[in-house]
């Protein structure tokens, strides 16, 4: 039995260990960033498939991330727009950042506030988590705890009983934008339907 408390997932979560909770898109696979080849391993991922940052607001995120002013302000609007929410966005690495987060290419993570008030919870407590949905490597998102608790009987799953009344995740990923430098690509379409407009380019 991994279903485990907040509390205990939380700490479970600091010392290490992989966790696993509901998001507002398909519940996440999570470790702290200096443990991300965990997630790779549990998932039999390729490493040329990196993982996404989740943190608890935008604030404990640019940290991991480094642009000039213009760029700061560009991404911070979009940000303000759609965050809390399914928008990841893939934005240049800064040193902060363990390599093992993103192992063939380091130079560019993937930055995300989920909409949900268990994960905000979870990581306004545990800080920035290595993320991605729990599966494995090509088979479709789980989407309920006690699936994910039978496919990775090792990860600690926040029990049921800890979210009662929560609305849980659309069951759909989130929408993925890289920042190309002067505008922004999408590289998987999610959650959300990205409007650019020339004010978020430069």
């Amino acid at each position: 039995m991994t279903q485990v408390s907040l509390t205990n997932l939380i700490t479970g979560a600091r010392a290490g260990l992989l966790v696993s909770f509901p998001t507002d898109t398909v519940p996440a696979l999570a470790a702290i960033p200096e443990k991300a080849g965990l997630i790779f391993v549990a998932k039999q991922r390729s490493q040329d498939k990196p993982l996404i940052l989740m943190a608890a607001s935008a604030e404990d995120l640019w940290l991991y991330v480094k642009g000039n002013e213009n760029e700061y302000k560009v991404w911070q609007e979009i940000a303000g727009k759609y965050w809390p929410g399914g928008l990841t966005l893939v934005l240049p690495a800064s040193d902060q950042l363990p390599k093992v987060m993103n192992p063939i290419d380091p130079t560019t993570i993937g930055i995300r506030v989920p909409n949900s008030a268990i994960a905000q919870t979870i990581l306004a407590q545990t800080g920035p988590l290595a993320t991605t949905s729990a599966n494995f490597s090509g088979q479709p998102p789980l989407q309920r705890m006690a699936e994910i608790e039978v496919q990775f009987p090792k990860v600690l799953t926040l029990a049921t009983t800890e979210y009662q009344g929560e609305i849980l995740g659309v069951g759909v990923p989130s929408t993925v934008a890289k920042w190309t430098g002067i505008n922004w690509q999408i590289l998987r379409q999610g959650a959300i339907k990205l409007e650019i407009s020339t004010d978020n380019q430069i």
